[in-house]
């Protein structure tokens, strides 16, 4: 088989290139030029939008991912602001309810150094009851004003809508104030 390639060749030459190959190897190179043309003109503008299309959705996506962050970035900076929020009401409310029962305290003593003046014997029963029952109260409220607060804190999601519905029960509750975002 490689005598026959071999014997078309002509004596002292590699390979044998005559007028007939050389006008094969143009007319290939000339139907590749075509051919390269011809995709060139058909295949370059779909190709094309079809890259444009494909940068334009992930830029989309990366804007929108950058928004997205952002949006979660600014909630998360409002959520942080209404938790010091909360913490400073909460500490307010139970600032007012000592004074309150500070105020009751002295009421009751008050009241039972009155009594005591009418009445000796009685008064003493009287201050020691009425002192417990004062001290029963502050922390009855102490502890009903807390719970309350942390049932809701623990059992309701912290989002905006909800937050302000818990603070005005919380606040009507305590008192008839009101919550004022």
């Amino acid at each position: 088989m490689f005598d026959i390639v071999f014997a078309a060749v002509p004596d002292g030459r590699l390979i044998g290139i005559d007028s007939q190959t050389i006008v094969q190897v143009v007319a290939h190179i000339v139907n590749v030029g075509i051919l390269a043309i011809i995709l060139h003109f058909l295949l370059r503008n779909p190709v094309k939008k079809f890259m444009k299309a494909r940068a334009d959705r992930i830029e989309g996506q990366l804007r929108q991912a950058e928004e997205d962050m952002t949006k979660a970035s600014a909630l998360r900076v409002e959520y942080e602001q209404k938790m010091r929020d909360i913490e400073r009401e909460r500490n307010e409310i139970l600032d007012e309810a000592r004074k309150t029962a500070v105020e009751n305290g002295r009421r009751i003593v008050a009241e039972a150094k009155v009594e005591a003046d009418a009445v000796k014997e009685r008064t003493a029963a009287n201050v020691e009851l009425e002192w417990e029952r004062a001290r029963d109260e502050l922390r009855m409220a102490v502890i009903e004003i807390s719970a309350v607060m942390a049932e809701k804190l623990v059992s309701v999601s912290v989002d905006e809508e909800s937050q302000g519905r818990l603070f005005d029960e919380t606040m009507s509750e305590l008192g008839g104030k009101t919550w004022r975002s």
